[in-house]
């Protein structure tokens, strides 16, 4: 099973990246969050990787924390939660924010998460609640400072200069969907909207 990964950054796009590790490029799978985070291409990464494999595909995702990847498999191990959502749930909010909600049990917030929804919100709380202890203390306490919020929009403008674009398009594209869909949307629905406005040629 491939754990880590060390390598350059080939291409990124909305949802993933590929890493040359010496002439091999693995596609692998990021929160919106971590993808944003990434260096430029042809830059080196060092990622943390968990290996899926089903009947129809291998898939790798991959981390940039030891507790991104906690919550990860965590995330997966609720009862109808796969891979794909738990990405999901982790593309939502920074890990600091997100221990905090699922310890607190802020069902609410939780929900606002793009393809979370109350039920599924309820059912991380209820599985996940107690266990956010032993991922604080053991992980963000001791590896994973919490990231200080600078606003949706620096946000925003942060994750698309990362995937190449020009300033004057990022700070662009940033202030129509926080003006769309407002600063209390998620970052994962905010940075969607920015990405169609730019491919749109807004």
């Amino acid at each position: 099973m491939i754990a880590r990964l060390r390598g350059v950054v080939l291409e990124k796009d909305a949802e993933g990246a590929v890493i040359d590790v010496q002439g091999v490029g693995y596609l692998v799978n990021f929160s919106t969050l971590a993808l944003g985070k990434l260096p430029p291409e042809g830059q080196t990464v060092d990622v943390r990787v968990r290996t899926v494999v089903r009947e129809d595909a291998f898939d790798l995702f991959g981390f940039l924390t030891r507790a991104e990847e906690e919550l990860f498999l965590l995330l997966n191990g609720v009862s109808r939660v796969g891979p794909r959502m738990a990405l999901g749930v982790l593309s939502g909010m920074e890990v600091p924010e997100l221990v905090a909600a699922l310890s607190r049990g802020e069902v609410a917030r939780l929900a606002k998460i793009h393809g979370v929804g109350k039920k599924t919100a309820e059912r991380l709380v209820l599985e996940l609640k107690d266990k956010m202890k032993n991922v604080h203390l053991e992980a963000v306490s001791r590896g994973t400072a919490p990231i200080p919020v600078s606003g949706p929009q620096s946000d925003l403008v942060s994750a698309l200069l990362n995937l190449g674009y020009k300033p004057p398009q990022a700070e662009k594209a940033a202030e129509l969907a926080t003006s769309r869909l407002g600063a209390d949307a998620s970052f994962q629905v905010l940075f969607r909207e920015a990405l169609k406005s730019l491919r749109a040629g807004a």
